[in-house]
């Protein structure tokens, strides 16, 4: 059975990683997909993104990653995928995955959504509390990989924090 894990991850934390570890340990396959045409400003391109996913999860043989633009759930049947994996973090994420998984349940009733919780360690990160710490000079070494936050650092050294230009 092949899933979808998508997201924008920007950046992928460890909450992500703790996901995706966790499924490919579920099913066959896991696509681990990166919008290209989010709503969100995002700090890196999709390409970027999805070369940090790559290296985070090389060692997972049945793991890949795409980049993909439109609906999740055309992309899935595109890829004959079956689920599309969705992280919950804390009840607050609920209601709005919740309405998402109807809306695509209504759209291709053929692909379940299963929602995973990360650890409970990782619970509270998400990508935009890691892109404002680091803005800050956060030490991240605990919320994301090494080559994450040497990438966030980089690319912070450039842009003001909250996304005002030096």
């Amino acid at each position: 059975m092949r899933a979808i894990y998508p997201g924008n991850f920007d950046p992928i934390t460890y909450g992500h990683i703790d996901i995706i570890n966790r499924a490919v340990k579920i099913f066959d396959e896991v696509i681990i997909a990166v919008s290209s045409g989010s709503q969100k400003q995002t700090l890196f391109t999709p390409a970027e993104r999805a070369n940090m996913i790559k290296k985070s999860v090389k060692s997972l043989k049945n793991a890949k990653t795409e980049i993909f633009e439109g609906l999740i759930v055309n992309y899935a049947k595109k890829k004959k995928a079956s689920v599309i994996l969705r992280g919950l973090r804390m009840i607050s994420d609920f209601e709005y995955e919740f309405q998402m998984a109807l809306t695509n349940r209504k759209l291709n009733p053929s692909v379940e959504t299963i929602f995973m919780m990360p650890a409970e360690s990782y619970s509270y990160l998400s990508s935009k509390l890691i892109k404002e710490a680091a803005s800050l000079g956060a030490d991240l070494k605990g919320f994301v990989p090494a080559f994450v936050d040497a990438a966030l650092k980089k690319r912070l050294k450039r842009i003001a924090p909250f996304g005002k230009a030096k």
